[in-house]
């Protein structure tokens, strides 16, 4: 027993037992830590890159690059991340068809799995817009009526007031938010594809993108038609100006014949 305490009583006894018990945590953490998960998915996110590439040369390198930097028939990839390949290729506008001024949305030709992999494979040729999660886009518990002020502030210059679309200039258009997915629509805000302007979080953060989301399903959803008629802003800015301008100005010019007609009576008068 003196022998013990004489032992405890020593000067590096309390160094022993602090490495023992360092050893000890290092133990147990090594033996449980998740360390299998972390691996596997690494793995998994390399294998998805290795199978991105593959596709990517057949459908994509021809106009964007073997290395996705860019070519005289595409731009360059590099730095777009796979929240831009989600969108322009789960929309099927990519790959296109053809150039043109713009490319139309058109029917997905790539699974949900390989435009992971060719997301996965573009985001790995510099950082970029991150692909969102549900939890991001939905518009479960947003506030739709500030969506409805955002969007008159700044999307109704291209896509109406109740996000119909219409056209631009130069054969371009603001494309119909009827029926879009919302994943697709907080991707468009992110990366700003073709003519339109990019919204990243230090401009619109993510609460705002999703109450836009919430306000444009709300004005385009099953529950939005109107049951007066036609709602306002319904047909697009070009429908609309034409009616405006038939019906108004020739309203105006039958105004105007009218004020000259009595006007020459009165005179005579």
């Amino acid at each position: 027993m003196k022998k013990l305490s004489a032992r405890r009583r020593h000067p590096l006894a309390a160094v022993v037992v602090l490495l023992l018990a360092l050893a000890a945590t290092g133990g147990l953490y090594t033996a449980f830590a998740p360390a299998g998960k972390a691996q596997a998915d690494e793995t998994a996110q390399s294998l998805a890159i290795e199978e991105g590439k593959k596709l990517y040369a057949v459908g994509c390198a021809s106009c964007h690059g073997t290395g996705g930097q860019g070519t005289s028939d595409g731009p360059s990839l590099v730095g777009v991340g796979s929240a831009a390949v989600d969108f322009q290729v789960g929309t099927g506008r990519m790959p296109a068809m053809a150039p043109g001024a713009q490319v139309p949305k058109k029917k997905v030709i790539y699974s949900q799995k390989e435009i992971d992999q060719l997301a996965a494979y573009v985001a790995s040729l510099g950082a970029g817009p991150i692909t969102p999660t549900e939890k991001q886009y939905s518009p479960a518990g947003a506030d739709i009526a500030n969506g409805g002020e955002l969007f008159r502030t700044n999307c109704t210059q291209c896509h109406n007031f109740t996000g119909e679309g219409g056209a631009l200039t130069h054969g371009k258009t603001a494309p119909s938010l009827e029926g879009v997915d919302p994943k697709h629509i907080y991707e468009a805000m992110q990366t700003g594809p073709q003519n339109m302007p990019s919204f990243p979080d230090s401009t619109m953060p993510e609460q705002q993108k999703k109450d836009i989301i919430a306000y444009v399903k709300a004005v385009n959803g099953e529950q939005s038609e109107s049951p007066g008629g036609l709602k306002l802003g319904g047909l697009g800015p070009v429908s609309e100006g034409l009616f405006a301008w038939i019906f108004g100005l020739g309203a105006l010019i039958a105004v105007a014949v009218w004020v000259a007609a009595h006007t020459a009576k009165a005179k005579k008068s």
